[in-house]
């Protein structure tokens, strides 16, 4: 996982806490939006940057008022930041959107912090949505038998449609049903 540091080496920028909520609408056309390393483009960059000089009450404004590109950075910024479990409210959010980017993203490293219930039923999401279930950081550690039952219901239920079910889901079903 990329880290604060690695990502000031990229953007050696130093922020001030009271410039942020202009400077972070602005990070796009100010850093560009060329891929930077690992899955971060510039702009995303330079607002995690950005969000590790705001106190953490702050990153909940900041997304709240975002655009869909400020909240996509938000979210992958979350598990660089010392925020410990108070963003959950965050991803709670991205998994209610019809964003597969921002469903992606709610399911990052930081979604470590949500619980299995709520964790599972964004796993299936992502198979409802057709988001690559790659992007579900640690499915493996984390599925259960619960997530098992869900997914075979939803297959029998896909399969009475005539509908197929993504690839990579039935490769999880098939390799939870063998656990």
């Amino acid at each position: 996982m990329t880290t604060l540091d690695e990502l000031r080496t990229f953007l050696p920028a130093e922020f001030r806490p009271g410039d942020v909520p202009a400077l972070f609408p602005a990070a796009a056309r100010r850093y560009g939006r060329e891929p930077l390393t690992e899955g971060w483009t510039t702009d995303e960059a330079a607002r995690a940057l950005m969000l590790a000089a705001v106190p953490p009450a702050e990153v909940h404004e900041i997304y709240r008022y975002g655009d869909t590109a400020e909240k996509l950075a938000v979210l992958k910024a979350l598990p660089l930041l010392p925020i410990g479990d108070s963003a959950v409210p965050l991803l709670e959010d991205a998994l209610r959107t019809n964003d597969t980017r921002l469903v992606a993203a709610a399911l990052g490293p930081y979604a470590e912090h949500l619980g299995q219930e709520a964790w599972r039923q964004a796993v299936l999401k992502c198979v409802f949505m057709g988001v690559p279930l790659r992007l579900v950081h640690g499915l493996p550690e984390r599925a259960d038998p619960e997530l098992r039952a869900m997914l075979s219901a939803f297959a029998a239920e896909r399969h009475a449609a005539g509908r197929d079910m993504p690839p990579d889901a039935l490769a999880l079903l098939d390799s939870l049903q063998e656990a």
